[in-house]
């Protein structure tokens, strides 16, 4: 059955199933769009006469998508996020601006990666702009299919089902040890496992997936239940860090800015072989990246290549030249 929505379908049809999927409700979605609720209910009820089939179920309290309706807020969402770039671009062209992309962050990039990479973009090309979402990688790969999302940097975690998108490594995220500078543990020539319980350690919580990494590594060296501290706040890790002797056990590239600046060292001792941690990119092979976001790439590749030369990063075979 052809219904050649090309020539029919118009774009407030798709805000409002955009806008019921969100809410969930029709009274709150047509609060949100600024219109009367039989004006909705007139509308949803066109566009499911349009496509013949019905987009959500009335429920007591509220509205629920059918498995049409999840189709169709899937691709409404894609085509008002184009809607939205074409906007910005159309914006930028008038202004002579640079351009803007959108970046997914994983916790560990946001928090010790991007900040030197936009240090670095932003001195190369103060006419881009850049919006940064942090999250989880089960909440921005919805973003990046949508289209919200230009592109995702961090931890390259396989994906439960195949996705589709494109996952390209350029770097890895080993775990270290880590202290501050001036520690008292960097006075030892050789640091021992019983040299480390000495002093208390602050870890990521268990319900973080790299947590629970950590917590065989620290099984595997015979420290259990040694954390005085728990925190998934990166910023809170480093502040306890510099505040008193306290040890952590994290992504070594969470606090990429402070190894460089040499106010946090790695404690030298050795930790359980592990897997490989590859980090890098994730993006939609269908949709090719605004020059915001090639701009973003260079400066990304060029930032991990000055922390491979200054020891920060090891440099591992097989991943993409930085």
């Amino acid at each position: 059955m052809r219904r050649h929505l090309a020539q029919r379908l118009k774009f407030h049809q798709l805000r409002a199933v955009d806008s019921i999927g969100t809410h969930g409700s029709l009274l709150r979605a047509a609060k949100a769009l600024g219109i009367s609720q039989p004006a909705l209910t007139k509308t949803l009820q066109e566009m499911e006469d349009l496509l013949g089939v019905p987009l959500f179920l009335r429920q007591a309290r509220g509205v629920a998508p059918t498995e049409f309706g999840d189709a169709v807020i899937q691709s409404a969402r894609r085509m008002l996020a184009e809607l939205g770039r074409l906007d910005e671009e159309l914006d930028r062209l008038s202004s002579g601006a640079g351009g803007t992309v959108v970046l997914g962050a994983l916790p560990v990039a946001a928090a010790g990666l991007l900040p030197g990479v936009l240090a670095l973009l932003k001195a190369r090309r103060p006419d881009l702009a850049v919006r940064l979402v942090q999250g989880r990688t089960e909440e921005l790969l919805p973003a990046l299919a949508s289209g919200d999302l230009d592109l995702i940097v961090g931890r390259l975690y396989p994906p439960d089902t195949p996705d589709g998108f494109v996952r390209e490594a350029l770097y890895d995220e080993p775990i270290s040890i880590l202290a501050r500078a001036g520690h008292p543990i960097f006075a030892h020539e050789t640091v021992t496992v019983e040299e480390l319980r000495r002093f208390d350690l602050v870890l990521p919580t268990v319900s973080q997936r790299v947590g629970r990494e950590i917590e065989g590594i620290m099984a595997a060296l015979g420290i259990v239940h040694r954390a005085s501290l728990r925190a998934s706040s990166p910023s809170f890790t480093r502040e306890m860090l510099h505040a008193a002797d306290f040890i952590t056990v994290v992504p070594r590239l969470m606090l990429a800015g402070d190894l460089q600046r040499g106010t946090i060292r790695v404690v030298p001792l050795s930790i359980p072989a592990a897997a490989p941690r590859p980090a890098g990119l994730i993006y939609r092979p269908d949709r090719g990246l605004p020059p915001a976001g090639r701009a973003l790439v260079d400066a990304l590749r060029d930032h991990l290549a000055e922390l491979a030369q200054s020891g920060v990063l090891p440099i591992t075979a097989g991943y993409s030249s930085p």
